[in-house]
C-alpha cells in the first residue's frame, strides 16, 4: 500500500464525526449500500431529496414508465427471503409495481430509520485536518462524516430544453422526470411531447391511448424495438423463483448483466435467409435480446450494423401506413444499437391515428413557447399540455449539481470538465474518502446487478480500512490516469463511440457538453470484476492508504 505523507496528524477516533459514512441517494443503489454498511455496524445517514424512496422509481411516475430489463433479473439478489416472499406482477414491471418493491424491501429492512428525507445535498468539503467530510444540506444544516458515498445515479439530473419562452406556458407543462404525483388526465386535451428518447417513447404511446390531440416534436428520431411484455402467473412465477440461482448466474456471465448473451456468429457467417430468420426471431421475442443478443459483430462492423438497421427500417416502414410519415421515424444519423435502444409497446401504431402529429423539428425548429402553446419557424401550435421528455444530464451531470470539492478545495467538476478521471468508477485522485457506487467508468447494464457489485466492493474496502485503523483511502494520479486510459481503450471499435448521446456525454442542453467524451466502461461487467477483484485481493495496494 501506499502512504501519503500528508500534514495532517491521523484522528484519534471516528467520534469526531457526526458519522461513519453518509450516503447520498435513496434509490437501487443507495438502498443496498445502506444495508451492507449497517452490517458493519457503522453510524450511517442517507440524505434523499425526494419525500420516499426509490430513486428513479419515485421521481420518474410519467404515464408508461417501466424498466426494460426483465422485472426477475432486476430485484435485488441479496436475500432469498426476499427473493421468496415478493412476486413480480409482469415481465417488465412498470413504475408503480417497481416503486412498491422498493418500498417493500425498506420496510424489511427497516431502512427508513437511517434515512433522511426532503435532503438534498448541496455541497460536499474535504477535511484534511479531520480526515472527513463536510455535507450541507440545501435547508442549511450541515453534518460531518467520515466517509462520502454517491449513489446518486445515471440518469437523475434532468434537463431542460434551451427554448425560449418555457416560463410563460399557461397551461400544464412538466419535464416527465417531474410528473406529478395526482393523476393527470388527456381525454379531451390538445397534448405536446417534446422529446423522443425512451421516456419521449414510453410516455407518447401511453398518452396517445386517450389524448385528445397528439403533437410529438421530434429532433432525432431512435431505432425502437418491441417489449413484448406479459403478466406474470403464478406457475411462472415459481417457476422463476426456482431458477434464481441459475437466473443471477446467467446475469453475471453476460456483458451486461442481461439474461441476454451476444451470439458467438459473425452477420457474414450465415446466409440471408438465416440472418433474416434469427432477427425475424429476436423481434418477436421480449426484452433486449435484440441489442444484447444480436450477432457479435453488429456494434463494431460498419457493414454488418448497416443490415441490421435496414431491417428494422423494414419494420417501421411495415408499421406506420404513411410512408412520409415512416421515413421521418426512421434514424439516419445513427445506427442500430449505437444509442441505447427504446423499447415500446406499440409505438410506431401510434403515428397511424388520425389524433396525432409528427412534427420534424430539424425542418421546422420551435423558435419558443408560448403562452398559449408552441411557435415553430412555420406554424404556432396550441395546446393544453406540454410534456418534456428532454432527457437527462447523463452520469457526471448529478455530480455536477453537488459542489464537491476535495484536496485544497479542488472542484470535482472541474477536474472532469474534459472527462471523468476515477480509479475502477469508484474513487478520484485528489478526493480521499469518497466513494462512488455506479460512478462514471463503472461497469453499467442491468442496473440492479451492476450496482450491487459496485456497493460490495465498496463495503469491502471500508472494511479493511476499519479493521486496519486506516482512516484515509484516495485513488493516486497513476492509478486514475491508467485506468481513464484502460476505459477509453476498451471503447476503440465500438460504433457507438462515433455518435453523439448521453453515452458519449453529449447534451445539448447543458453548456460545455458537446463534445464526445467516453463516460463509461466498455469492457463487460465480467472483466470489470475481474479487475476490481484483483485489487481487493491484493489488499488496495495500488490506493493510496493511511
Amino acid at each position: 500500500m501506499v502512504v501519503s505523507p500528508g500534514t495532517a496528524q491521523k484522528p484519534e477516533a471516528d467520534t469526531l464525526t457526526d458519522f461513519d459514512a453518509v450516503v447520498i441517494g435513496a434509490g437501487v443503489s443507495g438502498l443496498y449500500q445502506l444495508y451492507r454498511l449497517r452490517e458493519l455496524g457503522l453510524r450511517v445517514r442517507v440524505f434523499e431529496t425526494g419525500s420516499g424512496v426509490g430513486g428513479t422509481w419515485y421521481w420518474n411516475r410519467y404515464p408508461g414508465a417501466r424498466f426494460d430489463s426483465e422485472s426477475w433479473t432486476y430485484g435485488y439478489s441479496f436475500s432469498p427471503e426476499l427473493l421468496e416472499q415478493w412476486d413480480w406482477e409482469e415481465h417488465f414491471a412498470g413504475q408503480p409495481e417497481t416503486e412498491r418493491y422498493l418500498n417493500y424491501v425498506a420496510d424489511k429492512f427497516e431502512l427508513r430509520r437511517d434515512i433522511q428525507f426532503k435532503s438534498r445535498v448541496t455541497s460536499a468539503h474535504y477535511r484534511e485536518a479531520t480526515r472527513s467530510w463536510d455535507v450541507t444540506l440545501e435547508d442549511g444544516r450541515r453534518y460531518s462524516t467520515r466517509f462520502l458515498i454517491t449513489a446518486i445515479g445515471v440518469l437523475s439530473a434532468p434537463t431542460m430544453p434551451r427554448i425560449a419562452g418555457v416560463d410563460t406556458f399557461r397551461g400544464l407543462s412538466c419535464h416527465t422526470h417531474h410528473w406529478p404525483k395526482e393523476p393527470v388526465s388527456f381525454g379531451g386535451k390538445r397534448v405536446a411531447v417534446i422529446g423522443t428518447g425512451a421516456s419521449g417513447v414510453q410516455t407518447i404511446t401511453e398518452v396517445a391511448r386517450t389524448v385528445g390531440h397528439l403533437s410529438v416534436f421530434q429532433r432525432t428520431p431512435q431505432w425502437c424495438a418491441p417489449l413484448h411484455n406479459a403478466r406474470i402467473s403464478k406457475e411462472e412465477m415459481r417457476q422463476i423463483r426456482a431458477n434464481y440461482r441459475e437466473i443471477f448466474a446467467r446475469c453475471q456471465q453476460t456483458y451486461g448483466c442481461f439474461i441476454h448473451a451476444s451470439d458467438p456468429r459473425a452477420t457474414h457467417e450465415v446466409t440471408p435467409e438465416q440472418r433474416e430468420a434469427f432477427w425475424e426471431k429476436l423481434y418477436e421475442e421480449p426484452g433486449f435480446g435484440i441489442w444484447m443478443g444480436n450477432f457479435r459483430d453488429i456494434l463494431v462492423d460498419r457493414e454488418a450494423n448497416a443490415l441490421i438497421s435496414d431491417f428494422l427500417a423494414r419494420k417501421i416502414r411495415q408499421r406506420v401506413k404513411d410512408p412520409a410519415v415512416a421515413e421521418k421515424l426512421i434514424p439516419r444519423n445513427h445506427g442500430f444499437g449505437t444509442r441505447r435502444v427504446p423499447l415500446e409497446s406499440g409505438y410506431y401504431e401510434v403515428y397511424n391515428q388520425p389524433n396525432v402529429q409528427l412534427v420534424d423539428v430539424k425542418q421546422t425548429p420551435i423558435e419558443r413557447i408560448t403562452p398559449s402553446g408552441i411557435k415553430t419557424s412555420d406554424a404556432e401550435y396550441e395546446f393544453d399540455i406540454i410534456i418534456y421528455a428532454t432527457g437527462f444530464d447523463a452520469i457526471t451531470g448529478s455530480f455536477d449539481r453537488i459542489d464537491i470539492r476535495g484536496v485544497d478545495m479542488a472542484l470535482l467538476k472541474e477536474k472532469w470538465k474534459d472527462g471523468p478521471q476515477t480509479f475502477l468508477g469508484i474513487l478520484v485522485d485528489g478526493f480521499p474518502n469518497m466513494l462512488m457506487v455506479m460512478g462514471p467508468h463503472a461497469g453499467l447494464g442491468n442496473f440492479p446487478r451492476a450496482a450491487e457489485y459496485s456497493a460490495d466492493w465498496v463495503t469491502g474496502l471500508i472494511h479493511f480500512a476499519r479493521e486496519r485503523g486506516l482512516t484515509r483511502i484516495e485513488a493516486t494520479a497513476a492509478g486514475a490516469a491508467d485506468w481513464t486510459d484502460h476505459v477509453i481503450a476498451s471503447s476503440q471499435g465500438l460504433l457507438f463511440t462515433e455518435v453523439d448521446s448521453w453515452m458519449t456525454g453529449i447534451n445539448r442542453n447543458v453548456e460545455g457538453k458537446q463534445t464526445r467524451r467516453i463516460m463509461r466502461y466498455s469492457g463487460g461487467h465480467p472483466a470489470f470484476r475481474e479487475r476490481c477483484d484483483a485489487v481487493a485481493a491484493g489488499g488496495y495496494r495500488e490506493l493510496s492508504l493511511a
